[in-house]
Protein backbone atom coordinates (compact mmCIF):
# COMPACT_ATOMS: atom_id res chain seq x y z
CA UNK A 1 0.00 0.00 0.00
CA UNK A 2 1.61 3.85 -0.73
CA UNK A 3 2.37 5.92 1.55
CA UNK A 4 -0.91 8.38 1.53
CA UNK A 5 -2.39 9.98 4.39
CA UNK A 6 -5.96 8.73 4.00
CA UNK A 7 -4.21 4.87 3.52
CA UNK A 8 -1.80 6.04 6.99
CA UNK A 9 -5.81 6.80 8.46
CA UNK A 10 -7.31 3.63 8.22
CA UNK A 11 -3.77 1.33 8.57
CA UNK A 12 -3.76 3.02 12.27
CA UNK A 13 -7.44 2.98 13.02
CA UNK A 14 -7.64 -0.65 12.06
CA UNK A 15 -5.01 -1.36 14.24
CA UNK A 16 -5.73 1.04 17.64
CA UNK A 17 -9.61 1.76 16.74
CA UNK A 18 -10.19 2.31 20.55
CA UNK A 19 -7.89 4.65 20.97
CA UNK A 20 -8.51 8.89 21.04
CA UNK A 21 -7.64 10.40 18.08
CA UNK A 22 -9.05 13.93 18.56
CA UNK A 23 -10.36 15.41 21.09
CA UNK A 24 -11.98 18.83 20.65
CA UNK A 25 -11.69 21.01 23.84
CA UNK A 26 -14.19 23.66 25.17
CA UNK A 27 -13.51 26.33 27.65
CA UNK A 28 -16.40 25.06 29.72
CA UNK A 29 -14.09 21.86 30.05
CA UNK A 30 -17.30 19.93 28.22
CA UNK A 31 -14.65 18.26 25.78
CA UNK A 32 -15.46 15.58 22.74
CA UNK A 33 -13.17 12.71 22.23
CA UNK A 34 -13.41 10.87 19.31
CA UNK A 35 -11.64 7.41 19.05
CA UNK A 36 -9.37 6.22 15.71
CA UNK A 37 -12.52 3.89 14.64
CA UNK A 38 -15.09 6.96 15.32
CA UNK A 39 -12.53 9.32 13.52
CA UNK A 40 -11.82 6.43 10.26
CA UNK A 41 -16.22 6.52 9.57
CA UNK A 42 -16.84 10.10 10.03
CA UNK A 43 -14.25 10.79 7.63
CA UNK A 44 -15.11 8.52 5.32
CA UNK A 45 -18.60 9.98 5.56
CA UNK A 46 -17.11 13.15 4.62
CA UNK A 47 -15.22 11.67 1.65
CA UNK A 48 -18.81 10.14 0.54
CA UNK A 49 -20.30 13.37 1.11
CA UNK A 50 -18.02 15.39 -1.14
CA UNK A 51 -18.26 12.36 -4.23
CA UNK A 52 -21.38 12.46 -4.12
CA UNK A 53 -21.24 15.97 -4.76
CA UNK A 54 -19.66 15.52 -8.11
CA UNK A 55 -15.74 16.28 -6.91
CA UNK A 56 -13.58 14.13 -9.00
CA UNK A 57 -9.86 12.75 -7.87
CA UNK A 58 -7.62 15.82 -7.54
CA UNK A 59 -10.91 18.30 -7.18
CA UNK A 60 -9.98 20.62 -4.49
CA UNK A 61 -12.34 22.19 -1.83
CA UNK A 62 -11.69 24.62 1.04
CA UNK A 63 -12.01 24.45 5.00
CA UNK A 64 -12.54 27.82 6.60
CA UNK A 65 -13.04 27.59 10.15
CA UNK A 66 -10.88 27.71 13.23
CA UNK A 67 -8.95 24.90 15.44
CA UNK A 68 -11.34 22.29 16.10
CA UNK A 69 -12.26 18.65 15.49
CA UNK A 70 -14.24 19.10 12.18
CA UNK A 71 -11.42 20.75 10.47
CA UNK A 72 -9.36 17.34 11.23
CA UNK A 73 -11.87 15.23 9.82
CA UNK A 74 -12.72 17.44 6.41
CA UNK A 75 -9.23 17.38 6.05
CA UNK A 76 -8.55 13.83 6.29
CA UNK A 77 -12.12 13.17 4.44
CA UNK A 78 -10.86 15.00 1.49
CA UNK A 79 -7.81 13.06 0.97
CA UNK A 80 -10.05 9.53 1.61
CA UNK A 81 -11.84 10.58 -1.60
CA UNK A 82 -8.60 11.26 -3.44
CA UNK A 83 -9.03 15.77 -3.45
CA UNK A 84 -7.27 17.97 -2.30
CA UNK A 85 -8.32 20.32 0.63
CA UNK A 86 -7.42 24.25 0.44
CA UNK A 87 -6.71 25.81 4.22
CA UNK A 88 -8.91 29.01 3.98
CA UNK A 89 -7.31 32.12 6.38
CA UNK A 90 -10.21 32.63 8.88
CA UNK A 91 -8.79 35.75 8.89
CA UNK A 92 -9.25 36.90 5.03
CA UNK A 93 -11.89 39.43 4.19
CA UNK A 94 -13.93 39.34 1.16
CA UNK A 95 -11.42 40.06 -1.69
CA UNK A 96 -8.78 38.01 -0.01
CA UNK A 97 -11.58 35.06 0.40
CA UNK A 98 -12.98 35.45 -3.33
CA UNK A 99 -8.94 35.04 -4.57
CA UNK A 100 -8.28 32.08 -3.02
CA UNK A 101 -11.35 29.87 -3.86
CA UNK A 102 -10.64 30.99 -7.34
CA UNK A 103 -7.15 30.64 -7.71
CA UNK A 104 -7.72 27.18 -6.18
CA UNK A 105 -10.41 25.74 -8.42
CA UNK A 106 -12.30 24.63 -4.92
CA UNK A 107 -15.66 23.09 -5.83
CA UNK A 108 -17.01 22.79 -2.17
CA UNK A 109 -16.56 24.93 1.16
CA UNK A 110 -16.95 23.65 4.81
CA UNK A 111 -17.17 26.35 7.06
CA UNK A 112 -17.76 27.16 10.79
CA UNK A 113 -21.10 28.87 11.46
CA UNK A 114 -19.41 32.27 12.21
CA UNK A 115 -18.30 32.78 8.93
CA UNK A 116 -21.63 32.35 7.02
CA UNK A 117 -22.92 35.93 6.59
CA UNK A 118 -19.26 36.86 5.27
CA UNK A 119 -19.34 33.67 2.39
CA UNK A 120 -23.41 34.66 1.77
CA UNK A 121 -22.16 37.86 0.74
CA UNK A 122 -19.77 36.47 -1.48
CA UNK A 123 -21.37 33.55 -3.28
CA UNK A 124 -22.47 35.41 -6.39
CA UNK A 125 -19.04 35.96 -7.36
CA UNK A 126 -17.94 32.15 -6.46
CA UNK A 127 -19.99 30.40 -9.47
CA UNK A 128 -17.46 26.94 -9.18
CA UNK A 129 -18.73 26.00 -5.48
CA UNK A 130 -21.04 23.28 -5.99
CA UNK A 131 -21.58 22.53 -2.21
CA UNK A 132 -21.44 24.36 1.42
CA UNK A 133 -21.78 22.40 4.46
CA UNK A 134 -21.66 24.52 7.79
CA UNK A 135 -20.28 23.17 10.90
CA UNK A 136 -22.69 24.40 14.43
CA UNK A 137 -20.46 25.98 16.65
CA UNK A 138 -23.73 27.19 18.41
CA UNK A 139 -23.89 30.79 16.13
CA UNK A 140 -27.26 29.47 14.24
CA UNK A 141 -28.73 27.16 12.54
CA UNK A 142 -27.32 25.85 8.41
CA UNK A 143 -28.44 29.12 5.87
CA UNK A 144 -30.57 27.22 3.13
CA UNK A 145 -28.24 27.47 0.85
CA UNK A 146 -25.65 25.35 2.82
CA UNK A 147 -26.35 21.60 4.49
CA UNK A 148 -25.53 20.99 8.13
CA UNK A 149 -22.18 19.63 8.93
CA UNK A 150 -23.70 16.63 11.56
CA UNK A 151 -26.77 15.96 9.32
CA UNK A 152 -25.15 15.67 6.08
CA UNK A 153 -22.76 12.82 7.83
CA UNK A 154 -25.63 10.78 9.80
CA UNK A 155 -27.68 10.72 5.95
CA UNK A 156 -24.39 9.28 4.00
CA UNK A 157 -22.96 6.31 4.18
CA UNK A 158 -19.21 6.12 4.41
CA UNK A 159 -17.53 6.04 1.11
CA UNK A 160 -15.91 2.60 0.55
CA UNK A 161 -12.04 2.07 0.75
CA UNK A 162 -9.89 2.90 -1.91
CA UNK A 163 -6.90 2.18 -3.97
CA UNK A 164 -4.53 5.68 -3.30
CA UNK A 165 -1.61 6.28 -5.43
CA UNK A 166 1.41 8.03 -4.01
CA UNK A 167 1.51 10.39 -6.98
CA UNK A 168 -1.84 12.17 -5.33
CA UNK A 169 -1.39 15.92 -4.81
CA UNK A 170 -0.90 17.03 -0.95
CA UNK A 171 -1.19 21.45 -1.42
CA UNK A 172 -0.91 23.99 1.28
CA UNK A 173 -1.42 27.54 0.41
CA UNK A 174 1.23 29.46 1.83
CA UNK A 175 1.28 33.96 1.01
CA UNK A 176 5.38 32.87 -0.15
CA UNK A 177 7.50 35.46 -1.33
CA UNK A 178 4.63 38.09 -3.38
CA UNK A 179 1.15 39.53 -2.29
CA UNK A 180 -1.27 36.77 -2.74
CA UNK A 181 -1.28 32.96 -1.76
CA UNK A 182 0.27 30.11 -3.59
CA UNK A 183 -0.48 26.42 -3.32
CA UNK A 184 2.55 24.54 -2.69
CA UNK A 185 2.01 21.13 -4.45
CA UNK A 186 3.36 17.92 -2.43
CA UNK A 187 3.31 14.06 -3.65
CA UNK A 188 1.32 12.09 -1.13
CA UNK A 189 3.87 9.49 -1.12
CA UNK A 190 7.09 11.46 -0.43
CA UNK A 191 4.98 13.67 2.12
CA UNK A 192 3.53 11.05 4.24
CA UNK A 193 6.65 9.19 4.45
CA UNK A 194 8.68 12.12 5.53
CA UNK A 195 5.85 13.37 8.37
CA UNK A 196 7.15 10.15 9.91
CA UNK A 197 10.21 11.26 10.78
CA UNK A 198 8.51 12.05 14.27
CA UNK A 199 9.58 8.35 15.18
CA UNK A 200 12.89 9.62 14.95
CA UNK A 201 12.34 12.70 17.20
CA UNK A 202 11.13 10.64 19.71
CA UNK A 203 14.39 7.28 19.29
CA UNK A 204 12.63 5.17 16.89
CA UNK A 205 13.79 4.35 13.54
CA UNK A 206 10.89 5.60 10.90
CA UNK A 207 9.11 2.76 8.83
CA UNK A 208 9.85 2.57 5.02
CA UNK A 209 6.49 0.88 4.50
CA UNK A 210 3.28 1.83 5.59
CA UNK A 211 2.15 -1.52 7.04
CA UNK A 212 5.09 -1.44 9.29
CA UNK A 213 3.85 1.55 11.43
CA UNK A 214 1.84 0.19 13.65
CA UNK A 215 4.54 -1.78 15.04
CA UNK A 216 6.27 0.77 15.07
CA UNK A 217 3.84 2.58 17.05
CA UNK A 218 4.10 -0.50 19.43
CA UNK A 219 7.69 0.42 19.73
CA UNK A 220 7.24 3.64 20.60
CA UNK A 221 4.84 2.84 23.62
CA UNK A 222 7.57 1.10 25.35
CA UNK A 223 9.48 4.16 25.47
CA UNK A 224 6.59 7.05 26.54
CA UNK A 225 3.41 7.71 26.59
CA UNK A 226 1.04 7.55 23.79
CA UNK A 227 1.16 10.82 21.87
CA UNK A 228 -1.12 13.73 22.85
CA UNK A 229 -0.50 16.84 20.50
CA UNK A 230 -1.54 20.32 21.04
CA UNK A 231 -1.56 22.79 17.98
CA UNK A 232 -1.95 26.17 20.00
CA UNK A 233 -1.56 28.18 16.63
CA UNK A 234 -3.98 27.62 13.90
CA UNK A 235 -4.50 24.26 11.57
CA UNK A 236 -4.74 26.77 8.81
CA UNK A 237 -0.87 27.19 8.72
CA UNK A 238 1.64 24.24 7.81
CA UNK A 239 3.07 24.33 11.59
CA UNK A 240 -0.12 23.35 12.99
CA UNK A 241 -1.33 21.43 10.38
CA UNK A 242 2.21 19.34 9.98
CA UNK A 243 3.19 19.67 13.25
CA UNK A 244 0.45 19.46 15.56
CA UNK A 245 -1.45 16.92 13.45
CA UNK A 246 -0.28 15.30 11.22
CA UNK A 247 3.59 14.41 12.76
CA UNK A 248 0.92 13.23 16.22
CA UNK A 249 -1.18 11.05 13.40
CA UNK A 250 1.76 9.17 12.09
CA UNK A 251 2.17 8.08 15.94
CA UNK A 252 -1.40 6.91 16.60
CA UNK A 253 -1.18 9.78 18.83
CA UNK A 254 -4.66 12.06 19.89
CA UNK A 255 -4.63 15.61 18.20
CA UNK A 256 -6.28 17.92 20.80
CA UNK A 257 -7.72 21.49 19.40
CA UNK A 258 -9.11 24.65 21.52
CA UNK A 259 -12.26 26.08 20.25
CA UNK A 260 -12.22 29.34 21.44
CA UNK A 261 -11.53 32.76 19.00
CA UNK A 262 -8.42 33.37 20.50
CA UNK A 263 -5.39 32.60 21.95
CA UNK A 264 -5.80 31.86 25.58
CA UNK A 265 -2.20 30.73 27.58
CA UNK A 266 -4.35 29.73 30.22
CA UNK A 267 -6.89 27.40 28.52
CA UNK A 268 -3.40 26.23 27.31
CA UNK A 269 -2.38 24.78 30.10
CA UNK A 270 -5.44 24.03 31.57
CA UNK A 271 -5.99 21.27 28.72
CA UNK A 272 -2.63 20.33 28.90
CA UNK A 273 -3.66 19.21 32.68
CA UNK A 274 -6.95 17.39 31.76
CA UNK A 275 -5.80 15.59 28.62
CA UNK A 276 -1.84 14.72 29.77
CA UNK A 277 -0.48 16.25 26.64
CA UNK A 278 2.92 15.49 25.94
CA UNK A 279 3.21 17.84 22.58
CA UNK A 280 2.62 21.54 22.04
CA UNK A 281 2.90 23.20 18.90
CA UNK A 282 3.61 27.11 18.58
CA UNK A 283 4.51 30.24 16.55
CA UNK A 284 7.76 31.33 18.56
CA UNK A 285 7.24 34.21 20.92
CA UNK A 286 3.68 35.28 20.45
CA UNK A 287 2.82 32.06 21.60
CA UNK A 288 5.38 31.20 24.38
CA UNK A 289 5.80 34.88 25.80
CA UNK A 290 1.90 34.59 26.74
CA UNK A 291 2.72 30.88 28.09
CA UNK A 292 5.36 32.09 29.99
CA UNK A 293 3.63 34.58 31.46
CA UNK A 294 0.51 32.16 32.89
CA UNK A 295 2.93 29.77 34.09
CA UNK A 296 5.14 32.69 36.30
CA UNK A 297 1.59 34.40 37.21
CA UNK A 298 0.11 30.87 38.26
CA UNK A 299 3.02 29.77 40.62
CA UNK A 300 2.92 33.35 41.69
CA UNK A 301 -0.67 32.87 43.22
CA UNK A 302 0.08 29.40 44.42
CA UNK A 303 -1.77 27.42 41.81
CA UNK A 304 1.00 26.43 39.74
CA UNK A 305 -0.15 24.31 36.65
CA UNK A 306 1.48 20.46 36.16
CA UNK A 307 2.78 20.51 32.87
CA UNK A 308 4.89 17.45 33.80
CA UNK A 309 3.59 15.52 31.22
CA UNK A 310 4.73 17.74 28.41
CA UNK A 311 7.67 16.32 26.74
CA UNK A 312 8.20 18.89 23.39
CA UNK A 313 7.14 21.64 22.55
CA UNK A 314 8.17 22.70 18.98
CA UNK A 315 7.96 25.87 17.12
CA UNK A 316 8.38 27.17 13.27
CA UNK A 317 7.35 30.39 11.37
CA UNK A 318 9.00 33.17 13.77
CA UNK A 319 11.62 33.87 16.16
CA UNK A 320 11.40 32.09 19.36
CA UNK A 321 14.38 34.04 21.74
CA UNK A 322 16.55 32.17 23.88
CA UNK A 323 15.47 33.64 26.92
CA UNK A 324 11.47 32.77 26.35
CA UNK A 325 12.91 29.37 25.72
CA UNK A 326 15.07 29.25 29.09
CA UNK A 327 11.74 30.39 30.98
CA UNK A 328 9.68 27.87 29.74
CA UNK A 329 12.49 24.98 30.99
CA UNK A 330 12.93 26.25 34.13
CA UNK A 331 9.01 24.83 34.54
CA UNK A 332 9.36 21.88 32.95
CA UNK A 333 12.55 18.80 31.80
CA UNK A 334 11.15 18.81 28.04
CA UNK A 335 12.54 19.43 24.49
CA UNK A 336 12.33 23.09 22.80
CA UNK A 337 12.50 22.12 19.20
CA UNK A 338 12.59 25.19 17.29
CA UNK A 339 12.70 24.50 13.42
CA UNK A 340 13.72 26.56 10.29
CA UNK A 341 11.58 25.95 7.55
CA UNK A 342 8.50 26.78 5.33
CA UNK A 343 5.96 25.40 3.32
CA UNK A 344 8.65 25.56 0.84
CA UNK A 345 10.97 23.17 2.97
CA UNK A 346 12.58 22.64 6.00
CA UNK A 347 16.31 23.46 6.27
CA UNK A 348 17.42 23.10 10.33
CA UNK A 349 16.22 23.35 13.71
CA UNK A 350 17.39 24.11 17.28
CA UNK A 351 17.07 22.01 20.04
CA UNK A 352 16.99 23.24 23.83
CA UNK A 353 17.15 21.19 26.73
CA UNK A 354 18.09 21.93 30.58
CA UNK A 355 22.00 22.04 30.59
CA UNK A 356 21.68 22.69 26.73
CA UNK A 357 20.43 26.46 25.88
CA UNK A 358 19.85 27.37 22.37
CA UNK A 359 20.76 30.70 20.67
CA UNK A 360 18.07 32.83 19.17
CA UNK A 361 18.34 32.42 15.76
CA UNK A 362 20.94 29.82 15.16
CA UNK A 363 20.26 26.80 13.62
CA UNK A 364 21.82 22.99 13.10
CA UNK A 365 22.17 22.74 9.75
CA UNK A 366 20.04 20.18 7.93
CA UNK A 367 21.53 17.33 6.48
CA UNK A 368 20.13 18.24 2.91
CA UNK A 369 20.22 22.16 3.26
CA UNK A 370 23.14 23.96 1.87
CA UNK A 371 23.50 28.07 2.04
CA UNK A 372 24.63 29.01 -1.59
CA UNK A 373 26.01 32.57 -2.83
CA UNK A 374 24.74 34.69 -5.71
CA UNK A 375 26.59 32.42 -7.89
CA UNK A 376 24.64 28.71 -6.50
CA UNK A 377 28.73 28.53 -4.75
CA UNK A 378 28.38 26.92 -1.58
CA UNK A 379 29.34 28.92 1.33
CA UNK A 380 32.29 28.59 3.19
CA UNK A 381 31.85 27.78 6.92
CA UNK A 382 33.25 30.87 9.50
CA UNK A 383 33.74 33.21 6.01
CA UNK A 384 31.37 35.98 7.26
CA UNK A 385 29.19 35.67 3.57
CA UNK A 386 25.71 36.12 3.56
CA UNK A 387 24.03 33.07 1.40
CA UNK A 388 20.38 31.81 0.46
CA UNK A 389 19.36 28.53 1.88
CA UNK A 390 18.01 25.78 -0.15
CA UNK A 391 16.98 22.11 0.92
CA UNK A 392 16.70 19.42 -1.27
CA UNK A 393 14.64 17.26 0.88
CA UNK A 394 11.18 16.42 -0.57
CA UNK A 395 11.53 19.54 -2.99
CA UNK A 396 7.61 20.32 -3.56
CA UNK A 397 6.49 19.86 -7.17
CA UNK A 398 5.76 23.51 -7.44
CA UNK A 399 3.50 25.89 -7.01
CA UNK A 400 0.08 25.53 -8.25
CA UNK A 401 -0.93 27.66 -11.68
CA UNK A 402 2.68 29.21 -11.74
CA UNK A 403 5.06 28.03 -13.15
CA UNK A 404 7.64 30.99 -13.34
CA UNK A 405 7.57 31.24 -9.54
CA UNK A 406 7.77 27.45 -9.34
CA UNK A 407 11.02 27.90 -11.70
CA UNK A 408 12.49 30.35 -9.61
CA UNK A 409 12.30 28.74 -6.13
CA UNK A 410 12.81 25.15 -7.23
CA UNK A 411 15.18 24.50 -9.28
CA UNK A 412 18.65 22.42 -9.57
CA UNK A 413 22.22 23.22 -8.58
CA UNK A 414 24.63 20.33 -9.73
CA UNK A 415 21.65 17.78 -10.93
CA UNK A 416 20.53 18.29 -7.19
CA UNK A 417 17.06 20.05 -6.86
CA UNK A 418 16.62 22.40 -4.34
CA UNK A 419 14.02 24.37 -2.63
CA UNK A 420 14.79 28.23 -2.33
CA UNK A 421 11.99 29.55 0.36
CA UNK A 422 14.17 32.72 0.52
CA UNK A 423 15.59 32.51 3.95
CA UNK A 424 19.26 34.32 3.88
CA UNK A 425 21.80 33.12 6.69
CA UNK A 426 25.50 32.96 7.23
CA UNK A 427 27.23 29.54 8.22
CA UNK A 428 29.27 29.74 11.40
CA UNK A 429 33.02 28.08 11.92
CA UNK A 430 31.16 25.20 13.87
CA UNK A 431 28.69 24.52 11.00
CA UNK A 432 25.59 26.13 12.33
CA UNK A 433 23.51 28.52 10.53
CA UNK A 434 22.31 32.44 11.94
CA UNK A 435 19.19 32.79 10.70
CA UNK A 436 19.20 36.62 9.33
CA UNK A 437 15.44 36.48 7.66
CA UNK A 438 13.71 36.57 4.20
CA UNK A 439 15.19 38.77 1.62
CA UNK A 440 11.99 40.04 0.53
CA UNK A 441 10.13 42.92 2.49
CA UNK A 442 7.94 40.33 3.76
CA UNK A 443 6.70 40.92 7.71
CA UNK A 444 6.17 38.40 9.96
CA UNK A 445 4.01 39.18 13.03
CA UNK A 446 2.74 36.77 14.94
CA UNK A 447 3.59 33.73 12.21
CA UNK A 448 1.42 35.71 9.90
CA UNK A 449 3.40 36.92 6.42
CA UNK A 450 2.29 40.34 5.38
CA UNK A 451 3.22 41.90 2.46
CA UNK A 452 4.15 45.68 2.45
CA UNK A 453 3.21 45.72 -1.07
CA UNK A 454 -0.86 45.23 -0.44
CA UNK A 455 -1.13 47.48 2.43
CA UNK A 456 0.43 49.66 0.78
CA UNK A 457 -2.47 49.56 -2.08
CA UNK A 458 -5.36 49.84 0.76
CA UNK A 459 -3.75 52.65 2.24
CA UNK A 460 -3.61 54.64 -0.77
CA UNK A 461 -7.18 53.66 -1.91
CA UNK A 462 -8.17 56.71 0.50
CA UNK A 463 -8.46 60.07 -1.89
CA UNK A 464 -6.23 61.86 0.89
CA UNK A 465 -3.28 60.05 0.96
CA UNK A 466 -0.62 60.76 -1.72
CA UNK A 467 1.54 57.50 -1.16
CA UNK A 468 3.01 55.46 1.54
CA UNK A 469 5.25 52.83 2.14
CA UNK A 470 4.98 49.81 4.61
CA UNK A 471 7.67 48.60 6.50
CA UNK A 472 8.00 45.90 10.08
CA UNK A 473 9.94 47.13 12.63
CA UNK A 474 10.75 44.95 15.79
CA UNK A 475 7.97 43.93 18.52
CA UNK A 476 8.76 41.79 21.22
CA UNK A 477 6.19 39.58 21.72
CA UNK A 478 4.97 39.17 17.43
CA UNK A 479 8.54 39.06 16.69
CA UNK A 480 7.48 42.25 14.11
CA UNK A 481 4.60 45.05 13.90
CA UNK A 482 3.19 46.50 10.70
CA UNK A 483 4.09 50.40 10.19
CA UNK A 484 2.99 52.48 7.85
CA UNK A 485 4.88 55.73 6.52
CA UNK A 486 2.57 58.41 4.49
CA UNK A 487 2.33 61.63 2.48
CA UNK A 488 -1.10 63.74 2.66
CA UNK A 489 -2.49 65.14 -0.64
CA UNK A 490 -2.18 68.96 -0.02
CA UNK A 491 -4.49 70.30 2.72
CA UNK A 492 -5.62 67.10 4.08
CA UNK A 493 -6.90 65.78 7.38
CA UNK A 494 -6.61 62.67 7.55
CA UNK A 495 -6.09 61.21 10.81
CA UNK A 496 -4.02 57.90 11.73
CA UNK A 497 -7.36 56.50 13.17
CA UNK A 498 -9.78 57.36 9.67
CA UNK A 499 -6.81 55.69 7.42
CA UNK A 500 -6.22 52.57 9.73
CA UNK A 501 -10.21 52.02 9.55
CA UNK A 502 -10.16 52.84 5.87
CA UNK A 503 -7.42 50.04 5.37
CA UNK A 504 -9.67 47.92 7.41
CA UNK A 505 -12.30 47.58 4.87
CA UNK A 506 -9.49 46.21 2.26
CA UNK A 507 -7.40 43.76 4.26
CA UNK A 508 -7.65 41.10 6.94
CA UNK A 509 -7.44 42.73 10.82
CA UNK A 510 -3.54 41.42 11.02
CA UNK A 511 -2.36 43.22 7.83
CA UNK A 512 -3.70 46.36 9.33
CA UNK A 513 -1.00 48.88 10.43
CA UNK A 514 -0.61 49.32 14.43
CA UNK A 515 0.52 52.71 13.80
CA UNK A 516 0.81 55.59 10.31
CA UNK A 517 3.43 57.71 10.96
CA UNK A 518 3.03 60.87 8.49
CA UNK A 519 6.16 62.39 6.81
CA UNK A 520 6.25 65.33 4.16
CA UNK A 521 7.16 62.80 1.52
CA UNK A 522 7.46 59.47 1.01
CA UNK A 523 10.99 58.83 -0.50
CA UNK A 524 11.58 56.86 -3.60
CA UNK A 525 14.35 56.15 -6.11
CA UNK A 526 14.26 58.07 -9.35
CA UNK A 527 13.20 55.36 -10.80
CA UNK A 528 10.17 55.05 -8.85
CA UNK A 529 10.90 52.09 -6.83
CA UNK A 530 10.40 51.88 -3.17
CA UNK A 531 13.09 53.31 -0.50
CA UNK A 532 12.74 50.71 2.13
CA UNK A 533 15.68 51.53 3.94
CA UNK A 534 14.72 55.14 4.57
CA UNK A 535 11.39 53.48 5.41
CA UNK A 536 12.37 51.41 7.96
CA UNK A 537 14.97 53.76 9.47
CA UNK A 538 12.12 56.68 9.94
CA UNK A 539 9.45 54.25 11.60
CA UNK A 540 11.94 53.22 13.73
CA UNK A 541 12.81 56.53 14.81
CA UNK A 542 9.98 57.48 15.53
CA UNK A 543 9.07 55.10 17.57
CA UNK A 544 12.12 55.30 19.41
CA UNK A 545 14.12 51.70 18.79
Amino acid sequence: MDFHLANLVETLSDAFGQHPATITCHPDGQDLIRTWGEFDDRTARVAALLHDAGLGPQAKFGIYMRNRGEYLEAHTGGFKARLIPINVNYRYEAEELIYLLDNSDSEALIFQGEFAQRIAEIRPRLPGIKLYVQIDDGSGPAPDWAMDYESALAGIAPMPRIERPGSDIYMLYTGGTTGMPKGVMYPQGGFTERMGLGFALRGVEPATRLEDVPGKVRELEAIEPRCVSLPACPLMHGTGMWLGHILASHLAGATATMTGPGFDPDELWRVVERHRVTDVVIVGDAFALPMLSALRTAQAQGRPYNIGSVKRIASSGVMWSREVKDGLLEFGDMMLWDAMGSTEGGMGNSVAMRGAPAQTAKFELGEDARVFDENDRPIEPGSGKIGMVGTSALVPLGYYKDEAKSAKTFRGIDGVRYSFPGDFAMVEADGTLTLLGRGSNCINTGGEKVFPEEVEEALKRHLEIDDCLVVGVDDGRFGQRVIGLASRTQNAGVTEAELITHARGHLAGYKLPKQVIFVEEVRRAENGKADYKWAKSTAREALGQ
